[in-house]
Order: C-alpha cells, then sequence, then structure tokens
C-alpha cells in the first residue's frame, strides 16, 4: 500500500501545468482532489515518475451560465456542484449525481474534471456526462479543443485526453424542464454502482449506463428503440445490446444485464419516457 517513488512539483497556473506535463514524458500525471489517482499508486496499479499538482488552481473551480449551458470548471469540487442553485435549477441531474458521490469527505476534496478524466467505468459523472451530450475543454501546448463526451471514453482508465493536456472545463446542456432520472444499485451506502443508469429527455433521449462495459457507455439499443416509439419496458429490454458487462466479486456479467433491464425501466419511467 505504498507507492512507488515519484517528483512532486506544484504548478502555479495552467499554462505552467501543461509544461510540466510536457517536461514529465510519458510517466508524468496530473494530481488534483487525488481520490482517483492515488488508491491506484499505493496498488502499485499506476507509477507516475512525476506527479504535477494542480490542486490550487482557483481558475479551474467555477460553474458559469453560458446562455445554452452550464460551464463547470474541472477543478470544481463535486459539493460545490452539488450545492450550486445555478446548477440545481439549470442541470438538476448533474446536482444530483454530485450529491450521491462517496461521503461527505470525498465530495469535499475530490473534483469533477478528476472523476471524469480518470474514465472509470464504475464512476457516476461520466454517464452523466454522456446522457447529457456534455462537451469537454482540453488544453495543451497546441491550444484549446473540444471534444464531445461520445468521442471522450476511448478504453478502460482511458481517454482522448493527450499526455501533456488538460481537461479544464465541461460543458452541459441545459435541462430546460426537462425530465430526468439517476438510479443505480450498490450493496452498501457509498459503494461504487454495481449498475448505474443515467436517463433524460429533451426532446430526444439520453441514456448513459454505469460498470456495464471497460468504459463509461451510452445504452444506445435504448435510445434507438425509444426513437422508434417503444415504451419503457420495451426500450429497456435493449439495455445492455452490445455490450460485455464485466463480471466480478460483486456480481456476473449476467446479473449486470438483468439489473441494467431493471433500472433502465425505472430510469425511463421517471423520466416520463
Amino acid at each position: 500500500m505504498i507507492p512507488s517513488s515519484f517528483e512532486y512539483r506544484r504548478a502555479s497556473s495552467l499554462a505552467e501545468a501543461i509544461t510540466m506535463l510536457g517536461e514529465g514524458g510519458d510517466d508524468a500525471k496530473l494530481l488534483a482532489g487525488g481520490h482517483s489517482l492515488l488508491p491506484l499508486m499505493k496498488l502499485r496499479l499506476a507509477s507516475p515518475t512525476v506527479l504535477v499538482d494542480i490542486g490550487r488552481l482557483r481558475e479551474l473551480s467555477y460553474v458559469r451560465d453560458g446562455g445554452d449551458h452550464l460551464a463547470v470548471g474541472a477543478l470544481t469540487r463535486h459539493a460545490d456542484v452539488h450545492n450550486s442553485d445555478v446548477v440545481g435549477r439549470e442541470v438538476p441531474l448533474l446536482a444530483h449525481v454530485a450529491g450521491q458521490i462517496g461521503d461527505p469527505q470525498v465530495r469535499h476534496r475530490g473534483t469533477i474534471g478528476g472523476s471524469i478524466a480518470h474514465g472509470d467505468p464504475a464512476s457516476d459523472l461520466p454517464a452523466v456526462c454522456l446522457a447529457l451530450r456534455a462537451t469537454l475543454l482540453l488544453a495543451g501546448p497546441s491550444g484549446e479543443r473540444q471534444v464531445p463526451a461520445i468521442e471522450f471514453f476511448t478504453g478502460f482508465l482511458e481517454t482522448a485526453l493527450a499526455r501533456d493536456e488538460v481537461l479544464t472545463e465541461i460543458r452541459f446542456p441545459k435541462l430546460g424542464g426537462a425530465r430526468w432520472s439517476f438510479q443505480k444499485f450498490n450493496v452498501r451506502a457509498q459503494d461504487w454502482a454495481i449498475v448505474g443508469v443515467a436517463a433524460v429527455r429533451n426532446g430526444s433521449a439520453g441514456v448513459a449506463l454505469v460498470n456495464m462495459a471497460d468504459r463509461p457507455v451510452l445504452a444506445t439499443g435504448v435510445e434507438a428503440a425509444l426513437a422508434a416509439g417503444a415504451s419503457p419496458e420495451e426500450a429497456a429490454a435493449h439495455a445492455s445490446d452490445g455490450l460485455e458487462p464485466p463480471s466480478d466479486v460483486r456480481a456476473s456479467g449476467e446479473y449486470r444485464r438483468h439489473l441494467a433491464t431493471v433500472l433502465v425501466r425505472r430510469a425511463l419511467e421517471e423520466a416520463g419516457a
């Protein structure tokens, strides 16, 4: 439970963080709240040689009204997202899920950007990004680029972030009164979800799944069925179409398939699909 040795560097600005990442090479990693990276380091599943601490970059902690979307800085704490009046009013799905993450200690230290950039398929916030069709802003030596959430998660704990890029902002479309639901099943409070579902009805349907593949994924079969006029029960039958849910000590893949069908139906019913 002791990480391998590393060099610690603290960035005083976004530009300096990008420079430090470039200098650190392939084995440099960003450190923000630390709730995703440090457990992997203690288990020796990650062994960065350089840690670039960006946790004090207040310029990346904010919630701003962008007109048709909310812009949330990557270093905004989960608790701040959950307690934000504007998030609760304009994107209540995001506010609700941010309040479900871990315990109060985790929510007051963990950052929304750290959770999303980690790309864990068992994490709740990536599913929210997918269901809402969020856009992620990435900054690197060549400037800034925008990546749709549906293109961001590329594999197990892998994302579209280049090694010398920083996730700076997430843009969530406003719900505008649309119905939504978040359902998850876990054995104990604060555990990772065995399966989770984020669903929103905003003209078209957005349905994303937690812990149903090697990466955060959309339930494309469900979305297609809803677009064709299927009922919630009929659409939920397509929850695991094209997916290979993992089997582990908590649940088999087959159990996850069944659970996804149940939770998707509940989510769609609550969202008024």
